[in-house]
């Protein structure tokens, strides 16, 4: 009896397990088969005998990111960027979510959504563009602007100073629009006998917010934080090459780990140091995340990812 129920059940699935086949081909090819690469890490790639046959080489690729005189600065800005679009970019994609969730006319909740969502649609190559339409010191339009007004130009390409608030105020602009539609569907999800509840017993609108919308997507924004967590030695390689134009007079605030390792791959051609990059940011992103969900798992147990 156990096993024909066991059959029966399995049949049962059988459709689903179908639907599944394309995403665990995909997180194979994609996930799995690549890990053998990481080989290159400790290798000098020769093309002629391949990743097996290659010089192995130990460590020695890992000494360009901390050996040369800009490896502080590189993880630095990576880590200080990812951290404050986290935290910041976080509590902008949640405020709007919960104001998008009070347009009460459906014509202009689609509007507010759809324009939210067009910059991250957009590819980094245009985006650099359009920026360059705003910062060019001859024609953009912030410096035509500043004329107007009796002020001088600004080399905006040159002056360091001015990039960490143009990065995040572009992140922003860029990828809020996803992160809203994240919250926002939990939001919705929520029962409205909950306000309806809070309504007739009283409660102000911050209030419902407070007490009822924060607590209920609580469990979205920590999973969404652990996810990020994961990638805060990566950088957004579009963000930080693209829209600085890869400046060398702004290296000092827009470089990150990325953005390095491809120009120095470009310059010496040497996978080996390249793959060791990926390596050290894979372990940094596995060691926040077990140490971000082990945080979570002893304050709120139900909340963490395992």
């Amino acid at each position: 009896m156990k096993t024909k129920r066991k059959s029966n059940k399995i049949v049962r699935c059988l459709p689903f397990y179908v639907m599944a086949l394309p995403g665990i081909a995909y997180l194979i090819c994609n996930n799995f088969m690549p890990l053998y690469g990481m080989l290159l890490a400790f290798k000098k790639l020769d093309v002629r005998k391949g990743i097996f046959g290659s010089e192995w080489v130990g460590l020695k690729n890992f000494e360009f990111l901390f050996s040369s005189n800009t490896a502080f600065k590189i993880i630095r800005n990576t880590i200080g960027y990812n951290l404050v679009f986290l935290i910041v970019g976080t509590a902008i994609a949640v405020a709007l979510a919960i104001l998008l969730n009070e347009v009460r006319l459906k014509g202009f909740k689609k509007f507010y959504q759809s324009m939210l969502l067009i910059p991250y649609l957009i590819s980094w190559v245009l985006a650099s563009y359009l920026a360059y339409a705003f910062l060019a010191q001859d024609v953009g339009l912030i410096n035509s602007i500043l004329n107007f007004f009796g002020l001088p130009d600004v080399a905006w390409y040159t002056s360091k100073q001015y990039w960490p608030v143009i990065l995040f105020i572009v992140y922003i602009w860029k990828n809020v629009g996803y992160m809203l539609i994240i919250y926002y569907s939990s939001i919705v999800s929520i029962s409205a006998d909950y306000f309806e509840a809070a309504t007739i017993d009283g409660a102000t609108k911050w209030q419902q917010i407070r007490f009822i919308t924060l607590p209920l997507i609580k469990s979205t924004v920590v999973t969404m934080t652990i996810l990020m967590l994961g990638r805060i030695a990566n950088s957004d390689f579009g963000l930080f090459y693209q829209i600085p134009r890869n400046s060398g007079a702004l290296y000092d605030t827009t470089q990150t780990i990325d953005v390095y390792v491809y120009n120095a791959l470009m310059n010496n051609n040497d996978f080996g140091m390249s793959a060791a990059a990926a390596v050290f940011q894979s372990v940094v992103g596995f060691i926040f995340i077990m140490a971000a969900n082990g945080v979570v798992r002893k304050i709120s147990k139900r909340d963490a990812l395992f």
